[in-house]
Parts: structure tokens; C-alpha cells; sequence
């Protein structure tokens, strides 16, 4: 028996990506920022398909990514920023609340979000990890920004 099975797909031709960073940990961001535009770029999301936000730290993200969300203009969106731990609880309460937070989001307007909000002990951490996790929301962007065509393709078909 054989079972049809969808292959993944990171070609980002005609897609359309909103990012929205975080100001706060501003060097982070900004790696977070290079890396993901530049695989965007290497995947093939023309740069007039892109829209960058900012927004002042990590709990102010999924707010913006809903505005995008539900403009319906969007295959993906991607969030970017750091919330680096501290000498308080406040660390886990932004990171907690801004991962529910986006996570919320996407799963209430359909639509994938790569979350490269990164959560560390440390700067030096932060700085290890931004350019790989800033190439990774792209990929994983493009990726499920595809299979969720794919998915509604399918189901138009049926219909």
C-alpha cells in the first residue's frame, strides 16, 4: 500500500513574509534580522514580498503579528528578538507569555510563525545562536508557508 506523502518544499518564489523584531537586545535582533533576510533572500523571497516591523521587545511581537495575521496578506510570518535571563522572574514571564503569545496567534488566524524569539542565559549565548536561529525561522517560514498551500489545495480539491 502506499500512502501519498507531501514533500516539503523551500522555494519562497511568490511568497509573502511579515517579520516583526524586537528593539530590545538590539545587537541580537539585528543578527536575527541578517540571517533571516539573507536566507530569504537565498530562498527566493523577492524583497518587495517582505515586510519588517519593530516593536519595543519580546511581549509586544504577537500584537503585531496579529495586525499582520489578520490582514490576510501574509504566507508566513516570522518573529524575531531575545529575552536574556536576568536576576528577577521578569525573564520567565516575557519569555513565557511571548511564546504563548505568538503561538496563539498563529494558531487562531492559521497561519505559521517561525518563532526566533531566543531565550538565553547569557549574551554570549544569544550571539552564538542568533545567525543559525535567524537562517532557521526563514527556512521553517518558507516551508510550512508552502505546506499550508499545499494543504489548502488539497482541500479545494476535495471540495
Amino acid at each position: 500500500m502506499s500512502v501519498p506523502t507531501y514533500e516539503s518544499s523551500l522555494s519562497g518564489d511568490g511568497l509573502r513574509i511579515g517579520i516583526v523584531q524586537a528593539r530590545f537586545n538590539a545587537d541580537v535582533g539585528h543578527g536575527l534580522l541578517s540571517a533571516c533576510l539573507a536566507e530569504l533572500k537565498k530562498l527566493g523571497v523577492a524583497d518587495e514580498d517582505i515586510l519588517h516591523v519593530t516593536v519595543p521587545g519580546a511581549l509586544e511581537i504577537p500584537l503585531a503579528l496579529q495586525r499582520m495575521a489578520e490582514s490576510q496578506q501574509f504566507d508566513a510570518l516570522v518573529a524575531l528578538g531575545a529575552v536574556i535571563r536576568g536576576e528577577t522572574y521578569h525573564f520567565e514571564l516575557v519569555s513565557n507569555e511571548s511564546g504563548a503569545g505568538i503561538t496563539r496567534v498563529g494558531l487562531d488566524f492559521g497561519i505559521p510563525i517561525a518563532n526566533a524569539v531566543l531565550t538565553t542565559e547569557n549574551d554570549e549565548q544569544a550571539e552564538v545562536r542568533m545567525a543559525q536561529k535567524g537562517t532557521d525561522a526563514a527556512q521553517v517560514a518558507v516551508e510550512m508557508a508552502n505546506l499550508m498551500i499545499a494543504l489548502e489545495e488539497l482541500q479545494a480539491d476535495e471540495e
